[in-house]
């Protein structure tokens, strides 16, 4: 049987190693890198991934779920490694080659209700947003489309008109594309989206007649891990159908079994007319996709191609997580309901944890001072770097929220370590801050 691992600090991170890697990235790379913090990788396993100085981290970030099958999964790494030593590129949009196909099959056979599908692949999610959003302008022949407040769909300029998660993402990057309205994402207490629709913007703003979608993350990712209501969801596919709009969901972040459910399409039971997947798709490796209704992807022959979407050493790295990850879709929605259940058990412990939600493995705490509310930025912000220090790797999304996605491989084992680790720095954090149930932050 093997040993249960643990995280294990040697050197006290960033470690000389890092350090030197650090100082050579910085002179040389581009000042828009975020780097959440001095992290520098030399190998993973799992969930575990290993820096230069032998440190080693439980990894409950997944690369923004994009470690979908946990870091090297050997069945990953073979399909890789056998594509490689036959051909690394021919390119999809011009030639043939049986992976690319057998992709496109797989892909288009989920959500089976959508009916028949076409599929379009591209290296990204932000190429996929690009795309679909010119595929359904093309499609309607409409200008206007719909997003939403919070809402992360890229960094190319399609996509960052979409976005209204954080101004940095959009400052001094326009005029962007035009035409795109943004509305309340849908929450437990602002459900009614489709009135805000029917009853303003349609009668005062825009002809529903010249909108040709809605694009919407099914659960809002960089905007703080927000599960809407499935009555929402369903009111705009409602209202969809009424008007003769399409719409798009954003499945960048929650496809792939990350929800317990191949799509969380499936977990809320609303089909969309298009779809778009990434991150976890290709375990690591840079592969996306566009997938959309027949009648939908009307697009004509060369109005839209890549150059390397689909390529063949991504695509069979695409096949191989697909079959790693749909056994597990079960074990995924219980260990993801473990962690809620035990989040929600610390929650009462430290008030400073105001919420506890998700679906699957996307799960998001939102921490709020505790007698005013308020977004607990300075808090978050140490606790992603406390925990970094004690071996666990996190990310926060959202004004305060901290993302729990890691590889969908892990199991309770690593659930447990993740929280005794979390617990850990609240402990510590909460008597840094002065947070207690009767008071924000501790003034001087």
């Amino acid at each position: 049987m093997t040993a249960l691992l643990l995280p294990s600090i040697q050197v006290a991170p960033p470690g000389p190693k890092a350090r030197a890697i650090i100082e050579r990235d910085r002179k040389v790379t581009s000042p828009s890198y975020i780097k959440e913090y001095p992290l520098v990788v030399e190998r993973g396993e799992g969930p575990w991934v290993y820096d230069v100085d032998g440190n080693r981290f439980l990894d409950f970030m997944a690369g923004i779920a994009t470690a979908s099958t946990g870091h090297a999964h050997p069945n990953v790494v073979q399909a890789i490694q056998a594509a490689a030593a036959k051909f690394l590129h021919i390119c999809g949009t011009d030639f043939y080659y049986e992976s690319f196909a057998a992709l496109c099959e797989r892909l288009a056979g989920y959500l089976p209700r959508m009916g028949d599908k076409k599929v379009f692949l591209t290296n990204s999610g932000t190429e996929a947003i690009e795309g679909a959003f010119k595929l359904v302008r093309a499609h309607t022949r409409r200008q206007y489309v719909i997003a939403f407040k919070g809402a992360f769909h890229g960094r190319t300029f399609g996509a960052i008109s979409l976005n209204a998660s954080k101004v940095g993402q959009r400052a001094f990057f326009g005029p962007l594309v035009p035409g795109v309205i943004h509305l309340p994402y849908p929450t437990a207490h602002t459900p009614d989206v489709v009135g805000a629709l029917e009853n303003d913007w349609f009668k005062t703003h825009v002809d529903p007649r010249e909108v040709a979608a809605i694009f919407i993350e099914p659960i809002l990712g960089e905007g703080g891990y927000v599960v809407p209501p499935a009555s929402a969801l369903e009111g705009l596919r409602r209202l969809c159908d009424a008007h003769g709009i399409l719409l798009v969901f954003d499945e960048v972040q929650s496809g792939v079994g990350r929800t317990g459910s191949m799509f969380a399409a499936e977990h809320f039971g609303v089909m969309p007319d298009v779809f778009c997947v990434a991150k976890g798709l290709g375990s690591g490796m840079p592969i996306g996709a566009i997938v959309a209704r027949e009648k939908v992807m009307t697009w004509p022959r060369g109005s839209h191609g890549s150059t390397y979407g689909g390529n063949p050493v991504c695509c069979a790295a695409a096949l191989a997580t697909l079959d790693v990850v749909e056994p597990l879709l079960r074990q995924i929605g219980e260990t993801g309901e473990y962690m809620r259940s035990k989040l929600r058990a610390l929650q009462e412990r430290h008030p400073v944890v105001a919420d506890v939600r998700g679906v699957g493995l996307m799960i998001g705490a939102e921490f709020l001072l505790p007698t005013t509310g308020a977004p607990a930025v300075e808090y978050v912000g140490a606790l992603e770097q406390l925990a970094f220090q004690k071996g666990l790797l996190l990310l926060s999304c959202g004004a305060s929220t901290i993302r729990f996605a890691p590889p969908l491989v892990v199991g309770r084992h690593e659930v447990d370590v993740c929280l005794r680790l979390l617990e850990e720095c609240l402990v510590e954090l909460d008597g840094r801050f002065g947070v207690s149930p009767a008071s924000g932050y501790a003034t001087e």
